[in-house]
């Protein structure tokens, strides 16, 4: 990766459809399904399935901060994704779909911070976290995981964009 790429990180439930629409924007290098959060080093799906590893579906977004800003990553992130929701994204249930934005800085934790506030002031109870990367590493899903739609040559079942922006 050259050194003007940029990683943000962001759990919108299935990675499948997060990465999805990252991969076809512009400025974004790669868009990568994997883990993050939780206790167990190196988890794969099976495990982070049960709810005990504390790992959410993330997306790695490889991006050229030249081309491409995080808070417009941020925001298309909340526009793909029910961002209220308490307890997964749509019909999938459970603690590693919930939506949390992994900061790197304090400038991306400002930014999250102030479009959750905007989201706020529209009337919207937004139920995303923010988590620092600090010591919270990325795991690669398996191979299976990655370009799934692509590969399946479908669209996400559960995440649709809209703007709100």
């Amino acid at each position: 990766m050259s050194e003007n790429i940029k990683s943000a990180y962001f759990a919108g439930g299935c990675f499948w459809g997060v990465e999805y629409y990252f991969e076809h924007l512009e400025g974004v290098e790669s868009a990568i399904s994997g883990y993050m959060g939780g206790s167990m080093p190196n988890p794969d799906y099976r495990s982070i399935c049960t709810g005990l590893t504390g790992h959410l579906e993330v997306v790695q977004i490889n991006y050229d901060p030249s081309i491409v800003t995080f808070e417009s990553l941020t925001k298309l992130f909340f526009e793909i994704h029910d961002f209220t929701q308490t307890n997964g994204q749509g019909p999938d249930i459970g603690s590693q779909y919930l939506s949390a934005i992994f900061y790197n800085n304090d400038e991306e934790k400002e930014t999250s911070k102030t479009l959750i506030e905007t989201l706020s002031q529209k009337g919207y109870v937004v139920a995303t976290s923010l988590i620092s990367t600090h010591n919270t590493p990325f795991f690669e899903a398996e191979d299976y995981h990655q370009n799934y739609y692509d590969v399946q040559q479908k669209t996400p079942y559960c995440h649709q964009k809209r703007v709100i922006f």
